[in-house]
């Protein structure tokens, strides 16, 4: 079967075109648009021509023929296309492309006359109607212009902006309605054919990609929706029963046509139409930016002028319409705000009725005032507060606020109240609340008597601070800021603002203001309570300022009060000391003989506060000589100032003595100064028994420094004036401050006491007061350490020591009762000071060498001398009982008070070793020395048994980490003492670390060290090591 021949190109390109032009003359003429209606116009000629000449038909065309007919085909089917869109599409899809749709049919229009063109060359000259009325038809399609009207460019102009993403009020959406509405031939108040082009337009942007279109689909759907709304006046209709006459709409040419609501300014155009003012400016503002021609929205004119003339009896008219409807509006909100049940809805309309006539008729203020409006939303806040909710509140604030702008209505707030109950809305659970309330607050506080008043109600000040810092919502703590800046150009204010935290206004006149000011400005800060963070920042701005109001006798007393209050902070003492404060100070209290004695105290005070805090004043001079605190000078007329001056200067110059004595830098010079200052100690001793606590307590510090360096001269005076006793007294006394009991266990601990003096002191029910105090003490601690447990922990310490220094037979019975060798241990195994560890460890040396004493006592006869004494030596006496201590080679008890051993006290020692401080470390290798400083009978199994306790290893760690210094030499000497036995110093032979450190200790050491070392080295088999060649093999001694 053969396949039918194909059509010849002419042939297609002569149906397509028929085609087309079927199409294109089918197309409805009633359309609004004139380029389609005029383009099928051009396609019914053409059409017309070719089916009266059928020289289409013929196969044996000319080449230059066909190529025509081709190219006629071609951009018939295109503008097929482009005519189709206006009769398918959306009308709005239209003006939004009808400048590319225009162009389109241009383009194609001049395209076929070209075509034309050449078909009436190619024709022949025995077809002359045929050629005229193609020439005809090329000449008119070319001549042709298809363009927009200037109604459809105002409107595509328009829409294209919109299409921007644009914001626009609700005068020129309006404006954008009537513009298309009459470009599509719709009735504007036609508002169902509006909405359902804007649907069509939807379905024809379905598959659409372009964002501008969709852009201007969503703000066509939102003018729309807003265009929905009824027109009229938002009005309040409150829960009343109006008469029939009691409300009055407005008529219909009150309206604007733009915003849809009761003109407040109506003005007339050219083209005698009224709109609002501020609507048709904006419209006319949009026309311009839009690159057209202002006209009027309703009529459509271009407008050759943009005059805009007041129509004063329509505003007239409007105006009385509006002042009938505020009174009655007005009587229904008072009734509704009177009621005594609150509606919380018939309240909130209310509210916004009230707000939106100040607002938007600012002119009525007076009618909303004259009603009582303002009052009962004064009482509404302050009566019921609490059962209208913070909505409700923030709405009446904001009516209020709205209200304020009128004189009248302001003071009427005032006189009811209005500012306590602004700053509860401070703290209202809404942001719009509390917004409202510093709104509020900000409308008043252009007076600065009502600053100050702001400021004066408590928690104010504080509750704006806090907004004001709150960054979580910046736009309320703008406003906050906003008010406190207001405020702090208040002078009564300041004092207020300083309380709250805000010190750059007090700083500010402190600094720069006159003196006068600079005084009272002094003066509130020495009252005020501040925070740490406060006081330094006070000090770091104007010490200098109160240092220099110093030398004027009017400012002074301002400023010492200040300066005190200042100093309480340890961080403001290098910047006081800086300041030069210590000359004007100490001037005042001791060279000064005018000074008040207000001054005294204060500065006495001030000096006491800095000396507390060492490190910077020490070096600071105090006169033009370079003298300082600590110079002999000013301690003796310290002490000499406590006999002649008030009991509130005795306590401070106390203070600035114990302070001065504290310092690592001056305590050595002060206290010296104290001792030879005549009747210094004497004078101390005097205040252990004042009625009042501080001096007291001071005077128990005090003293207790100087008993660590003049002991003797204590006791001596206490003898003298029959106080020894007086410590022992306070501890035992259950009234009395622990401070002042732990300074007295110091000091009684402390002193050169004589054997019949501690016998005296230390008796039995002491001792054991002692024991029970310190046991108490660890149950109470649980694990912490206080200063004053630990200073108590540290005296009672001592007090046992002085009770173990001359141990008889009854002290060993009550050692033994209390188990003091346990007490002792007992304390490493709480946190405490450094000192109280060492006085534990000196404990158990003390009881370690009694033991040691008593068991050499209760021993064999002395060894044989001579010849065998030497073999005894190095081999050692038999095997002791198996019941004698390893330590004492005698029998000792379990849990032997006078035994390391047997008490368990070795472990601890030797974690000792590892203790950070360096005194605690000899301590503890003395206390550990005492098991093997007896080369008697049975030392072998005692450095057997260290071995046994890891001492050996220990100390030999201890001795290789330590610097040269008496821990070194203690351990070393500890070592040596072991490596003479054979066992030890077979094993520690090969240790390299251990051979250095003696090597090094040989060469560097002192004399003892240096011998120590030697013996050791021997011991070891490692003499060659002492010229630094250690041997290469140890040999194990035999």
């Amino acid at each position: 079967m053969t396949s039918p021949t194909p059509p010849s190109a002419a042939s297609a390109a002569a149906e397509s075109i028929h085609r087309s032009l079927s199409e294109l003359t089918s197309y409805s003429s009633s359309d609004s648009f004139d380029s389609p209606r005029r383009f099928t116009a051009f396609a019914s000629r053409l059409q017309f021509v070719l089916n009266h000449h059928h020289f289409l038909g013929s196969d044996s065309l000319p080449p230059a023929l066909q190529t025509a007919l081709k190219g006629i085909a071609s951009d018939l089917s295109k503008s097929v296309e482009t005519v189709s869109s206006y009769g398918q599409r959306s009308k709005v899809f239209v003006l939004i492309n009808c400048k590319s749709l225009s162009s389109s049919l241009q383009q194609h229009s001049s395209a076929i006359a070209a075509w034309l063109a050449l078909i009436e060359s190619c024709l022949s000259d025995d077809l002359p109607d045929l050629r005229k009325k193609i020439s005809d038809l090329s000449l008119d399609m070319k001549q042709s212009h298809f363009t927009v009207t200037e109604n459809e460019e105002r409107v595509h102009r328009t829409l294209q902006r919109e299409g921007e993403g644009r914001k626009t009020s609700k005068a020129v959406q309006s404006a954008i309605i009537l513009d298309l509405a009459r470009c599509l031939g719709i009735d504007s108040d036609n508002y169902s054919e509006l909405i359902n082009q804007v649907k069509l337009l939807k379905t024809d942007l379905t598959n659409s990609t372009s964002v501008s279109a969709r852009q201007i689909l969503v703000s066509l759907e939102t003018i729309l929706d807003n265009w929905s709304v009824v027109p009229g006046m938002s009005t309040l209709t409150v829960d009343r029963d109006f008469e029939e006459e009691a409300h009055i709409l407005p008529f219909k040419n009150f309206l604007c046509a733009l915003t849809k609501e009761v003109m407040k300014e109506p003005v007339v155009l050219e083209s005698s139409q009224t709109y609002e003012r501020t609507a048709i400016e904006y419209w006319f503002e949009r026309c311009l930016d839009d690159g057209r021609e202002p006209t009027c929205p309703v009529t459509g004119q271009v407008l050759k002028s943009l005059e805009l003339k007041p129509n004063i009896s329509l505003a007239g008219a409007i105006e009385e319409w509006f002042n009938r409807n505020i009174e009655i509006q007005m009587k229904g909100a008072v009734e509704q705000l009177s009621k005594e049940s609150v509606e919380v809805e018939g309240v909130e309309k209310v509210l916004d009725l009230v707000y939106n006539i100040s607002e938007e008729h600012p002119s009525n203020r007076f009618g909303v005032r004259n009603f009582g409006v303002v009052v009962l939303i004064v009482k509404l806040l302050k009566n019921r507060s609490n059962s209208i909710g913070t909505v409700l509140r923030g709405k009446a604030l904001m009516a209020l606020l709205s209200m304020a702008k009128d004189e009248e209505s302001k003071k009427i707030m005032l006189a009811e109240g209005i500012t306590r109950l602004a700053i509860h809305s401070l703290i209202g659970s809404s942001e719009k609340e509390r917004e409202c309330a510093v709104k509020l607050l900000l409308e008043f506080s252009s007076d600065e008597s009502y600053c100050t008043r702001i400021a004066s109600e408590k928690g104010a000040l504080l509750l704006l601070s806090s907004m004001a810092g709150n960054l979580e919502h910046p736009a309320l703590a703008n406003l906050a800021e906003e008010m406190l800046t207001r405020m702090e150009g208040a002078e009564d204010s300041v004092q207020h603002l300083a309380a709250a935290g805000r010190f750059e206004p007090l700083l500010s006149r402190l600094r720069e203001g006159p003196d006068d000011v600079k005084i009272e400005m002094a003066s509130i800060t020495g009252r005020m309570t501040l925070t740490n963070n406060s006081k330094e920042q006070i000090a770091r701005q104007c010490a200098q300022t109160l240092v220099e109001l110093l030398s004027k006798p009017e400012g002074r007393t301002s400023s010492l009060q200040a300066l005190n209050n200042l100093s309480g902070l340890d961080d403001n003492v290098t910047i006081l000391v800086d300041c030069a404060v210590l000359p004007a100070l100490v001037a005042i209290l001791l060279q000064d003989e005018g000074a008040s004695q207000e001054w005294k105290e204060l500065a006495a005070s001030i000096i006491a506060n800095i000396v507390s805090n060492p490190g910077r004043w020490e070096l600071a001079s105090i006169d033009r000589k370079g003298n300082s605190m600590q110079s002999e000078s000013v301690v003796f007329n310290l002490v000499r100032l406590l006999f002649v001056t008030s009991s509130q200067c005795q306590a401070s110059i106390l203070r600035v003595l114990y302070g001065m004595a504290s310092s690592p830098q001056a305590a050595e010079s002060v206290a010296l100064h104290i001792q030879n200052s005549g009747d210094g100690i004497k004078t101390v001793i005097m205040f252990l028994e004042h009625p009042e606590v501080e001096h007291r307590n001071y005077a128990f510090k005090l003293t207790r420094l100087l008993a660590e360096r003049f002991g003797h001269d204590i006791v001596q005076e206490l003898k003298h004036s029959d106080k020894l006793s007086l410590f022992k007294e306070k501890l035992l006394d259950n009234e009395s401050a622990e401070s002042e009991k732990s300074d007295a266990a110091c000091i009684l601990a402390n002193l050169p006491l004589s054997e019949d003096e501690v016998k005296t002191i230390m008796e039995a029910s002491f001792v054991k007061w002692i024991v029970m105090t310190l046991k108490k003490q660890q149950r109470i601690s649980n694990g912490r350490a206080s200063r004053p447990t630990s200073s108590m922990a540290e005296g009672l310490l001592g007090l046992l020591l002085h009770f173990t220094r001359s141990l008889d037979q009854e002290t060993i019975s009550v050692v033994k009762e209390h188990q003091l060798m346990t007490i002792f241990c007992e304390q490493f195994s709480f946190p405490a000071k450094p000192r109280v560890r060492q006085l534990a460890a000196f404990g158990l040396k003390k009881l370690s060498e009694a033991g040691r004493l008593l068991a050499a006592a209760d021993s064999e006869p002395p060894p044989p001398q001579g010849f065998c004494a030497s073999l005894v030596f190095m081999c050692g006496r038999g095997s002791p009982e198996p019941s004698t201590c390893p330590i004492h080679n005698a029998p000792c008890e379990n849990n032997s008070q006078l035994c390391l051993l047997k008490s368990n006290c070795i472990r601890p020692l030797v974690d000792l070793l590892h203790d950070e401080d360096t005194f605690v470390q000899i301590a503890a290798i003395e206390a550990l020395s005492t098991l093997i400083s007896d080369m008697s009978n049975g030392y072998k199994r005692a450095v057997d048994e260290l071995e046994k306790q890891d001492v050996i290893l220990s100390v030999i760690e201890l001795f290789t980490e330590a610097r040269p210094g008496v821990l070194q030499e203690r351990a070393l000497w500890m070592i040596e003492r072991a490596l003479r036995v054979d066992g030890p110093a077979h094993r520690y032979s090969l240790n390299q670390s251990l051979v250095r450190a003696l090597v090094e200790a040989f060469k560097h050491g002192n004399a003892n060290a240096k011998r120590h070392a030697q013996d050791a080295l021997t011991n070891l088999k490692q003499i060659s090591g002492v010229s630094g060649k250690a041997s290469s093999q140890s040999r194990p001694r035999r």
